[in-house]
């Protein structure tokens, strides 16, 4: 999700590597339970695997035992990617401790990861929003680049020097989907896991973001707001925000087609902002964030859908904020991030539930 250059600036980033840092006395703490709100019921055995800061997007790797997340721990100003294992432990940067970054996601292997940085674009974080403007996102200048676990080896995949990010692996290994304004409007795309082969899989003006791979890798779920023709307001109003890398994320819907870009249809009609979707493990539903049940709200919770919109199941009811879900390989688990718990106001943490059907 959006947080949203010179090759002498990226090589000089590339030969200094990331810090390591590990184990506990590095900031992480083995996994701590704790109790999940009143009708939870699908949630089981909680435990809690980050403590401070924001942490957020975390994703499993294929054999389940490592997660890879965004975050301000240690008093960043912005996110760097980290991996940690899935008890708590063992806790690495990355990323090479400059710019910002966002959606990470683990190759094949388990050795080596992608994710998106802003670190080219300016070791600086990048500025914020004009807050006259409201609640936006900015839309910065990622590009995707892959890196070993332990941070060395960081590459450079996309080169396109605009938002660039929320990169999702398919089943197999071999294809990248991501979205991208490289064309002038957000949209979705997928390219070969070494960056060629780009093929643009949407075209509709508006926001298209937060592409996710169905289990057997034929459909992609994302989150969009489009623009009927009628409503021109709200298109210009769009581009002109985008225009100053922005865009104001007050209204989406889920989407599904297939992973050709073919038979795109529109799932939620719920209203309020509906987010970071992704599958149950049988591929029959869509589990995803939304506030549509008080869009004025901060509190954002989990929610189950099948794929034609029917049977809407609430999963958390804590008050505060609950997003990012992510099931394991093995559909035995969710990992998601949330407010609830927090130490202080903002901090965002993981946790990790096992998943009762």
């Amino acid at each position: 999700m959006p947080r949203l250059l010179p090759a002498l600036v990226l090589l000089a980033a590339c030969t200094r590597g990331a810090t390591v840092t590990t184990g506990t006395a590095a900031g992480a703490s083995p996994a701590r339970a704790v109790a999940a709100d009143s009708g939870e019921t699908h949630l089981a055995d909680v435990r809690q695997i980050t403590f401070g800061g924001e942490n957020a997007e975390a994703y499993f790797s294929h054999d389940d035992q490592w997660l890879t997340f965004q975050s301000t721990r240690d008093g960043r100003a912005c996110d760097q990617q980290f991996v940690i294992r899935a008890d708590g432990t063992d806790l690495r940067r990355v990323s090479n401790g400059e710019g910002k970054t966002t959606c990470g996601w683990f190759l094949p292997g388990d050795r080596r990861l992608f994710f998106a940085s802003t670190h080219a674009a300016g070791a600086a974080c990048p500025a914020k929003p004009d807050p006259s403007k409201g609640y936006v996102w900015g839309i910065d200048r990622y590009d995707i680049y892959t890196a070993n676990r332990d941070g060395s080896e960081l590459k450079r995949l996309t080169n396109y020097g605009v938002y660039t990010a929320e990169g999702v692996l398919s089943p197999d290994g071999t294809r990248i989907v991501f979205t991208s304004l490289k064309d002038g409007d957000l949209d979705i795309y997928t390219m070969n896991v070494d960056g060629s082969d780009v093929r643009r899989l949407t075209t509709t003006p508006g926001y298209d973001g937060g592409p996710w791979w169905s289990p057997d890798g034929t459909k992609i779920v994302y989150r969009a707001w489009h623009y009927a023709p009628e409503d021109s307001a709200g298109l210009r109003q769009y581009r002109e925000l985008l225009g100053q890398n922005m865009i104001r994320p007050n209204r989406m819907e889920l989407f599904v087609m297939n992973a050709d870009g073919s038979d795109q249809r529109q799932v939620t009609r719920l209203g309020g902002a509906n987010f970071g979707p992704s599958w149950t493990p049988d591929g029959r539903r869509l589990i995803f964030s939304s506030n549509h049940q008080n869009p004025r709200s901060r509190n954002f919770d989990l929610f189950v859908v099948n794929l034609d919109g029917t049977g809407l199941e609430q999963i958390t009811r804590n008050p505060e904020f609950d997003g990012f879900p992510m099931f394991s390989h093995d559909g035995k688990r969710l990992v998601w991030a949330s407010n609830r718990g927090a130490a202080k106001a903002g901090d965002t943490n993981l946790f990790i539930a096992e998943w009762r059907p």
